[in-house]
């Protein structure tokens, strides 16, 4: 199993980049194979619930939604990259507030910093990230679809020009000249869910990389409707790398987990599963039926008592199974069920620091670190 992990990527204390600092470095320790940082203006957690009586974390980063640009810090890491010499990926970006050239030109760009060590992470993003700043939520997948469409034709061209018809990003004699890493560009890793995005990344993507919650089944039968569209579209099904992201909140012992999953910011991220999957746990969705999950919360909206009420909404198994949950044999025998699921790069985030107490969350490091070096053998 390949390992990543992804960087929390937000403003923190006594330096703004003291927790990239910190988690670069334990990876390369840890023996990783990717650093991850992710793409967001604002926060999925409620901005509300962001105070140290609530997450010992507040006492280090002072709000939850002062992220730092991704590929700003992307060019960054780069330069700290030539020991731990890991692939570096956003994870992910979207084509909704990123127009895709601009998109190509970056990946392209770190991709010559790090010596075709880059992954380029993307879907067609949130409501939470592009509504609120103007940009059109109406049909984030077709737009998606223009996006990639764009971006390939781009990296294509060979330096030539190019003149493409698009309702979202037409090119008239377009000039990208920008020379791939030894004749290849990036990998592109596809978030994706319905069966559109999924028929995407068949025909665009290098990865599949879903990062919503759902159940190792699932995982394998959405995997076999992206190598069915990989054939269809002519390439190599098996040549797509079947990964996923996952939160992972370690401890000791049962006792010490528990209490971190019922912690509010903790707890709060089952808010980002959609109604489906509460159903398939016998229970409702705190935010009515219907509700999508990730892509169409709106967090920032919440204010502290809404934010706490719906949050003790959530049942805790639906905490417990959107990511890794356990001491480190249990988080072990669950990841082993996603790698029968077909799952061969698995990136995981650290939800530990989140969790009510400030020193259990700094403690959970270490059994999150026993984590990432045992997975390595899985």
């Amino acid at each position: 199993m390949r390992v990543g992990i992804m960087d929390p990527l937000i403003a923190s204390r006594p330096a703004v980049d003291s927790f990239t600092r910190v988690g670069y470095l334990s990876a390369v320790a840890s023996g990783v194979d990717s650093y991850w940082v992710p793409d967001h203006l604002n926060a999925l957690f409620p901005r509300s619930l962001w105070r140290p009586e609530n997450t010992g974390a507040a006492r280090i980063v002072p709000t939850v939604d002062a992220y730092l640009e991704p590929w700003t810090m992307l060019g960054h890491l780069a330069a700290r990259n030539r020991i731990g010499r890991l692939t570096l990926g956003v994870g992910v970006t979207d084509t909704g507030r990123r127009n895709p050239a601009v998109t190509a030109q970056a990946a392209g760009t770190l991709n010559l910093l790090t010596r075709g060590r880059t992954i380029l992470g993307i879907g067609c993003g949130e409501r939470e990230g592009n509504e609120p700043y103007g940009v059109d939520w109406s049909k984030p997948v077709a737009r998606f679809e223009e996006a990639m469409a764009t971006i390939r034709a781009l990296w294509n061209s060979k330096g030539e020009l190019v003149t493409r018809d698009s309702p979202f990003f037409p090119l008239r004699n377009a000039v990208f000249d920008l020379p791939p890493y030894k004749g290849r560009w990036p990998e592109i890793w596809i978030a994706a869910h319905g069966p559109r995005m999924l028929r995407a990344v068949g025909r665009y993507a290098d990865g599949y990389f879903p990062a919503f919650a759902h159940q190792p089944e699932e995982y394998a039968q959405r995997l076999e409707s992206v190598r069915a569209a990989a054939s269809d579209a002519g390439r190599d099904p098996m040549a797509i790398t079947p990964a996923i992201w996952l939160p992972v909140v370690a401890g000791r012992n049962r006792a010490d987990v528990d209490e971190a999953l019922a912690s509010p910011i903790i707890r709060s991220s089952g808010l980002l599963a959609s109604d489906e999957f509460y159903a398939q746990h016998g229970a409702q969705h705190p935010l009515g039926a219907g509700f999508t999950g990730a892509q169409d919360y709106l967090p920032q909206e919440m204010d502290e008592r809404t934010a706490l009420d719906r949050t003790g909404e959530v049942p805790l198994g639906v905490v417990r199974d959107i990511g890794l949950c356990g001491t480190p044999d249990e988080i072990i025998d669950r990841a082993a069920q996603w790698r029968d699921a077909g799952v061969r790069h698995i990136v995981l985030v650290n939800y530990g620091p989140m969790q009510r107490s400030m020193r259990k969350g700094l403690a959970s490091s270490l059994p999150f670190t026993q984590v990432v070096r045992r997975l390595k053998k899985l």
